[in-house]
């Protein structure tokens, strides 16, 4: 019995079927095309065609590449996703193994751009709320779910390391235990801490919720000697707020 013919090997059969990666002329290829130009020089589609590796039948890579970045309205937004929000896609070609490569990939951006963001040792001491909104800004403008930082600080109010993150998810609803604000600043002895958490819809108005967490949090930093400088709302700046708004400023609960 004679075989149907496989695609595309007579494109005659399929005339309007997308074109395999290696039918592509080699200067569009990702692969040639990145190694010609360099990783600087190419498109976000080739780049994302990359880490995707290959397509699916009557889609090659490239397509399926630009399909996910039109799905997503651009790279700005794609940066956001994470695992279950990519496998909840169910786009044909993205499986599980491709869902879990491409999060690790897009994690692994959001961290560097951390580092790159975070003052080193010898920068300015924290003295305002607007330099914890520059330092955590380019954390929460990728994030859509709050996220509760501690930043620790010496006795000459420098950042001792990385903002620690303590809690994902809204802070009416997740749990948040001085054990885990407070093990960090104790274990490295810390002279003070600022609390700090985001709020994605980019309005920082602290909630009732956000004010009644502060004052648990700082009566239990009390007993443990630790002193509470700050509780800092991270949104997105608007004509008519810098993007932050300082529990402190508003005198809103009590601190040391």
């Amino acid at each position: 019995m004679a075989q149907p013919p496989s695609y595309p090997a007579d494109r005659t059969v399929y005339p309007d079927a997308p074109m395999r990666v290696q039918e592509l002329p080699p200067e569009m290829r990702p692969r040639e095309e990145f190694q010609r130009r360099g990783a600087a020089h190419v498109g976000e589609e080739v780049l994302l065609a990359i880490l995707l590796r290959s397509g699916v039948p009557g889609k090659n890579v490239a397509e399926l590449a630009r399909d996910l970045l039109r799905r997503y309205q651009g790279l700005a937004n794609l940066c956001k996703a994470d695992y279950e929000e990519l496998r909840g896609l169910r786009i044909k070609g993205l499986g599980r193994v491709k869902c879990m490569e491409l999060a690790a990939a897009l994690e692994l951006g959001r961290r560097a751009a951390q580092l790159l963001h975070a003052p080193r040792g010898d920068a300015a001491p924290i003295r305002e709320p607007e330099t914890v909104y520059r330092i955590l800004a380019p954390l929460a403008a990728a994030l859509q779910q709050e996220i509760f930082w501690v930043l620790l600080l010496d006795t000459k109010n420098k950042l001792i390391g990385q903002p620690v993150e303590t809690t994902r998810g809204l802070l009416d609803s997740s749990p948040i235990h001085p054990r885990e604000v407070f093990s960090k600043a104790v274990r490295y002895s810390a002279a003070s801490v600022i609390l700090a958490h985001n709020h994605p819809s980019g309005d920082p108005t602290p909630s009732k919720e956000d004010v009644d967490i502060t004052r648990r949090l700082t009566e239990a930093a009390r007993i443990l000697g630790v002193r509470v400088v700050d509780h800092v709302v991270v949104g997105r700046p608007s004509p008519t707020s810098p993007g932050y708004i300082s529990l402190r400023e508003r005198n809103l609960t009590a601190f040391e």
